[in-house]
């Protein structure tokens, strides 16, 4: 049997591969260290992409709609974009902690006025436990308790707790500190990456047709601009959903005359960014608020945000996002459910998107081999509804 020079390569190539695949089996550990360090290394460069990936989808619309007949204009139409998407973003950021900050620190204040009538009432109920204290004296005297040691146990774990308390707040201080480092870093970064997207473009798809077979990378491209078309409009399919929610609420809570109806109202149109169960979050917040007040009236609001968020659920959120990304309903939230389950919040917010890449990838594969098999198209057509 005859072996050519690439059926050894090729052998060669699966070999080793083995070898490798076993290697990093053993050796899981110092394989998860490498990665994380490596991670942790291309953190703030992944994060300027992210930053960057979420930023052109407004600057991509305004880029167009920017002189789009004055050819002087072409130097100018890129970093005009850039400005004002990054100058809209933060005004919506600077709106929402304008509407935010005030009406938590208005609860806040109202939660303060409260205390003492909360303390009076504590006292009350302290003069009626003094009642007992007799009782419950003559009960303890008959106890064998070891105070000396039950004290020097209590200075012992408030010890522990305070070396604790110091240790996790160097701690998160540093944390801090290095997370709007690492921010900071990345969108510089995006911004880069944003005002020479055509360049690296380029030099990705020279890369790709220069190490991978032209078959290979034309497949791999083809999967790239259709992941990049199903997020971007996975992204502003949830930006809309978000709206709509924040608007239900506001325009709900407000005819029926709620307390924190815009606030609430913003709330949850930040946090329904996370699909499905993102809106909870503002729930939990508002009826929190509405406690302090009135605790029937909390839970008319909670009857409320069960009611919206059937409507938004069943309704419109599948077809909003659904259709955006062109994903069957029931598969959003599968894709949610599972996502969810593995990789928490991240998981909800890229399975969508993902689950519709595979779906739409999938689908042209099993139209292939029908038109390959040449498979009657009445056997697998959906029959007429009689």
């Amino acid at each position: 049997m005859e072996f050519n020079k690439q059926t050894v390569k090729a052998l060669l190539g699966v070999v080793c591969g083995g070898i490798a695949f076993a290697a990093a089996l053993l050796h899981l550990d110092v394989v998860a260290g490498a990665a994380g360090w490596l991670l942790g290394i291309l953190t703030p460069l992944l994060l300027g992409c992210a930053i960057a990936f979420i930023l052109n989808v407004p600057m991509r619309a305004l880029e167009h709609c920017l002189f789009p007949h004055v050819k002087k204009a072409n130097k100018l139409r890129r970093p005009l974009a850039l400005l004002l998407t990054v100058a809209a973003v933060s005004a919506v950021l600077a709106l929402a902690g304008m509407v935010i900050v005030p009406g938590v620190r208005d609860a806040v204040t109202s939660i303060a006025a409260q205390v003492p009538e909360a303390f009076e009432r504590l006292q009350e109920s302290a003069a009626r436990f003094q009642e007992y204290l007799p009782l419950l004296a003559n009960q303890i005297e008959g106890l064998s308790i070891d105070w000396a040691s039950l004290s020097q146990k209590a200075v012992g774990l408030v010890q522990n707790w305070g070396k604790g308390l110091l240790i996790s707040g160097g701690g998160l201080v540093s944390g801090i500190v290095s997370g709007v480092t690492t921010f900071f870093i990345g969108l510089i970064f995006s911004l880069y990456i944003l005002l020479q997207k055509e360049k690296l473009a380029r030099q990705g798809r020279q890369l790709c047709y220069a190490f991978l077979p032209e078959a290979a990378a034309d497949q791999l491209l083809n999967i790239l601009r259709l992941s990049e078309r199903t997020f971007s409009s996975f992204l502003s399919g949830q930006c809309l959903e978000a709206v709509i929610l924040g608007t239900m609420f506001f325009v709900s809570m407000t005819l029926l005359h709620f307390p924190y109806a815009l606030l609430v109202g913003v709330l949850i149109a930040l946090t329904a960014l996370i699909p499905i169960v993102g809106a909870f979050i503002g729930c939990a917040v508002g009826a929190l608020l509405m406690l302090v007040n009135d605790p029937w009236q909390a839970l008319w609001f909670i009857v409320l945000f069960l009611v919206l968020q059937q409507i938004e659920g069943n309704l419109i959120y599948p077809h909003v996002v659904g259709s955006s990304v062109g994903l069957p309903s029931i598969w959003v939230l599968a894709a949610v459910t599972v996502g969810g389950s593995l990789m928490g919040i991240l998981g909800m917010l890229v399975f969508i998107p993902l689950c519709s890449v595979l779906y739409a990838l999938l689908r042209q594969l099993t139209v292939h081999r029908l038109k390959q098999r040449r498979v009657p198209a009445e056997k697998w057509r959906e029959p007429p509804k009689k």
